[in-house]
């Protein structure tokens, strides 16, 4: 079968992008590797989602699949190892066979960075946390860490020094990377502690996170520090590489591709966190998704 569209990546950027799709009555498959939902299923407690006032990331995700399966989007678990752009139509090959559509659109989305330290996959969205704005108000009146010292790192902790009553920021080197601007604003907060020159050597808890490991990079002094939760601001990884040689990617591997999320390559379009842009939210996402759909629709229908 070749369907109309295919969208690889199951998050809020490919569900919506499935739903705006299968109401212009378009064929869709949806390929998803793992989880459908994306980042946001990490998150506990969930607040920043227009119409709901509460609810987790996981109930949200399940909320999503049900409205696409409800219109009849085709779903697929396998993973996405590459793409053919074959001129007419364009070829998904993934683990378990290809697949075939008039156009493709990518919302891969990206991934955390992780520090690589044991226990650490066990404590994402059970003490590990990525985005305050998502996450901060489950710790008010708690004590977090914030791993990181870039940009993303001091605006996460700025957000957090609001809500919680003790927030340490731990960067491994003896200075902050980020704006002076955000440096200052974070650093005059009186409940805020820089821990600066040191690394995260490792978490402490069994079932819950209840502190993390510090080694000083200096002289390798090791400390340790009692936390409710560790926020990690160390970076994304762009899921794209797969996609390199039909789609330009930036610098740092995102699709190069503006708010229109069409690409240089016809037929091909990008939704969500794998897109180079400024605010990456489950709102931006899906905004992200409902623009792919509609303009994987016109290209389709001018194809006729």
């Amino acid at each position: 079968m070749i369907y109309d569209i295919i969208i690889v990546g199951g998050g809020p950027a490919g569900l919506t992008a499935a739903l705006y799709a299968r109401r212009a009555n378009k064929s869709v498959l949806v390929i998803e590797k793992s989880t459908f939902g994306g980042q946001i299923t990490f998150s506990p407690k969930v607040e920043n989602i227009p119409g709901f006032t509460v609810l987790s990331g996981n109930e949200f995700a399940e909320k999503m699949v049900d409205q696409v399966l409800a219109q009849e989007a085709e779903t697929e678990f396998a993973e996405v190892t590459g793409l053919r752009d074959d001129g007419e139509y364009k070829t998904v090959v993934t683990d378990d066979g290809e697949f075939q559509a008039k156009a493709v659109i990518i919302a891969t989305g990206a991934k955390h960075r992780l520090l690589g330290l044991e226990k650490e996959e066990g404590f994402v969205g059970n003490g590990i946390s990525f985005c305050a704005v998502c996450d901060g108000a489950f710790y008010e009146g708690k004590t977090v860490a914030v791993i990181g010292g870039g940009n993303s790192a001091l605006q996460e902790a700025i957000l957090l020094s609001d809500l919680v009553k003790k927030l340490y920021v731990v960067q491994n080197l003896d200075f902050f990377t980020g704006e002076a601007k955000l440096v200052e604003q974070l650093l005059a907060k009186p409940n805020v502690e820089a821990i600066l020159g040191t690394v995260v050597d490792g978490y402490l808890g069994e079932s819950e996170l209840n502190g993390v490991r510090l080694k000083r990079v200096s002289d390798g002094y090791i400390s340790s520090l009692t936390v409710d939760g560790v926020f990690l601001a160390v970076g994304l990884i762009p899921q794209n590489e797969q996609f390199k040689d039909v789609i330009p990617l930036d610098e740092r591997g995102y699709a190069d591709a503006d708010e229109t999320c069409k690409t240089a390559s016809k037929g091909i379009f990008v939704a969500g966190d794998c897109r180079k842009k400024r605010i990456r939210q489950v709102t931006t996402a899906a905004a992200d998704g409902a623009i792919a759909a509609l303009a994987a629709c016109d290209y389709i229908d001018a194809l006729k």
